[in-house]
């Protein structure tokens, strides 16, 4: 893994810029901890740092292909390719001679090869940019499933790009403003697709690529999910989607750093930690090593909320002993969770307020950042919930007939709503319930349906897409951002999109064959896993109950208050936080009744240490 930066310019002669090139470069030292690289020429300059994971000595970038002394493409490139052995073969075959052993190479040998179509020969995650010498052209490129980030910010004579908004804003020509949509999109849990917050910066669309000529740029689709007619048996379903997993985990275990697989006690977690361990002791490589999270008392003091019905420890050690894994909990309290230094480094590696998720944000950061003492590259669970309908609102008879994105509903849709101290004037202004209606409108109209498809399967069908093109991003930046705040790679195999493509056209009978949610992953790993986390029901990632973290909050909010100068002070109704900061405080206090606190605190943060202007 590692992070990418560039900046093309067509009017200006760019090895004259060396400095800012660098300083863009540098602020991907923390993606990228192993090495540093630029390439400059006239119009183009471009920067990387290496998160060493494959061909360690050799995959350097960014990567020059040259012929008969000439140069004829440049690459950055961040990710993984897990097909590159077999491309790299089939290159070979054509002509190519490599230098490394890296899949960079294949990836830059693969455009020389087949241009543009190369991504569609890509399976993995990653996110790219090549600079053809030749045409003069730059191509951006980002995975189907946006598991890579990449962001790009068009000029008068080129554009700006790299892994992260902090890339472009090391550049001293662009402002740092957020207009009244870009305030609407931190507010509201709709995640628009290319909406990157900052006025006039945009983030590829996953499955697109941009190309960028002196004329302009050109946007193009090349991977989408469609809507295809499932003829499999529920056997012959069941036998492909343990197929494909298997596959596709034994897949991303290639590594020459040491792995782990991340641990929650829950299905998806636990199917991929145990068919890492059975992949493993096939290759006499060993147990897989594991890790969790837990909070200091939990075990004790646990209490079923509207979110999570049971602790995760319990589960955690069920698998950990059934695959006899090397396991390592790792155990956080609230002063870690509230540490000024921790909450600065999580806003340091968003570059935006990481509104939702509230604690999840420092104790995710925490725990890739005591994994990355052990480990560099980790296999995680995510995208399972959205593929295979693990959610609450995925089996909610009210979401079926709801007319907006199903997170936002009953149950979970208190936790998405931050804004009940914020200024009614504000609120009237900025209409969320008018952009989250517009949002919801564009989104099921791309929803792809086969010809005839109507009531309950074609509801679903919507449902399932508004999770995997809307909800899943905003977890896989969360997982994006804390991993490689510490430089740690984390790879996500229900994101395969083989896979994604098989299960998305599984008919929703099927996926709830057994009337429990994720039916499909349960029967295809169940005999793998103990019977307690066959049986167990869905729980999100830990949260800690500690009504001492609430107080701390509370006090950080009193604070700004006070103060009389923070940048979020126009924005709130003072006396409503008045009312609020004077409220008792639960004994067990959740993420659903802190989220109003956490959503002005980090807004103010941002605002704050960004020093970003509001347009209204």
């Amino acid at each position: 893994m590692c992070g990418i930066a560039g900046w093309i310019d067509y009017g200006r002669d760019l090895t004259q810029e060396r400095a800012i090139v660098d300083a863009m470069t540098q602020t991907m030292a923390c993606r990228g901890p192993d090495a540093e690289g630029v390439w400059i020429d006239r119009h183009a300059a471009i920067g990387h740092r290496r998160l060493s994971v494959i061909d360690l000595e050799g995959g350097r970038q960014p990567m020059v292909a040259e012929q008969d002394g000439r140069t004829l493409a440049v690459l950055t490139f961040s990710g993984e390719i897990y097909n590159y052995r077999e491309l790299r073969a089939d290159l070979i075959s054509r002509g190519h001679r490599f230098r490394t052993e890296s899949d960079t190479e294949v990836v830059l040998q693969g455009y020389l090869e087949w241009g543009e179509g190369v991504v569609d020969k890509l399976n993995g995650m990653f996110a790219f940019g090549i600079w053809d010498v030749r045409t003069q052209e730059l191509l951006l490129v980002r995975d189907r499933m946006g598991v890579k980030p990449l962001y790009y910010y068009p000029t008068a004579d080129g554009v700006l790009f790299g892994s992260e908004p902090k890339v472009i804003l090391a550049n001293p020509e662009i402002p740092r403003r957020v207009n009244t949509n870009g305030l609407r999109e931190l507010l509201d849990m709709v995640k628009t697709p290319e909406h990157a917050i900052f006025t006039g910066m945009h983030e590829i669309r996953p499955g697109h690529t941009v190309r960028v000529r002196r004329q302009g740029l050109v946007k193009r689709r090349y991977w989408a999910l469609e809507a295809r007619e499932h003829t499999d048996s529920l056997e012959t379903t069941i036998d492909t989607v343990r197929g494909l997993l298997e596959d596709t985990v034994s897949r991303q275990l290639i590594s020459d750093v040491p792995l782990c697989s991340l641990l929650s006690g829950g299905l998806d977690s636990s199917a991929v930690t145990a068919l890492a361990a059975k992949a493993l002791a096939a290759e006499g490589a060993g147990p897989v090593r594991s890790f969790s999270v837990d909070f200091v008392g939990a075990a004790e003091n646990f209490v079923p909320d509207p979110l999570r019905s049971t602790p995760d420890a319990p589960f955690v050690r069920d698998l950990a002993q059934h695959v006899a894994a090397e396991h390592k909990e790792i155990l956080l309290n609230s002063d870690n969770l509230s540490d000024p230094d921790v909450r600065a480094a999580v806003l340091a590696a968003t570059d935006l307020p990481p509104m939702w998720y509230g604690d999840l944000w420092p104790s995710l950061y925490l725990l890739f950042k005591a994994v990355r003492e052990r480990s560099t590259v980790a296999l995680s669970g995510e995208s399972a919930d959205e593929l295979f309908g693990g959610y609450s609102w995925f089996h909610d008879p009210e979401v079926l007939t709801a007319e907006t994105f199903p997170w936002l509903t009953t149950t979970p849709g208190p936790f998405y709503d931050g804004t009940p101290l914020f200024d009614g004037g504000l609120l009237s202004t900025l209409d969320i319930p008018g952009y989250r209606r517009s949002s919801y409108g564009d989104a099921i109209a791309e929803v792809p349906v086969l010809p005839g498809e109507t009531g309950l399967e074609k509801r679903m069908r919507e449902i399932s897409y508004l999770n995997l093109t809307r909800f899943l991003n905003t977890l896989l930046d969360r997982k994006d951002r804390m991993s490689m705040a510490v430089g740690l790679e984390v790879r996500v195999p229900f994101c395969d999109h083989r896979l994604v493509e098989y299960v998305f056209n599984a008919p929703w009978a099927m996926k709830t064959f057994d009337g429990r949610e994720k039916s499909l992953l349960r029967a295809a790993t169940r005999d793998v896993l103990p019977e307690s986390i066959v049986q167990r029901v869905k729980a999100p990632y830990p949260s800690t109950q500690d009504s001492g973290y609430e107080k701390k909050l509370r006090d950080r909010l009193a604070e700004v208050l006070g103060g009389g100068d923070a940048p979020i002070l126009p924005l709130l109704d003072k006396e409503r936080v008045r009312g609020r900061l004077d409220g008792s405080i639960s004994t067990a206090s959740t993420q659903i009744t802190r989220i109003d606190l956490e959503v002005p605190l980090w807004l103010n943060a941002w605002l704050e240490t960004y020093g970003v202007t509001v347009d209204l």
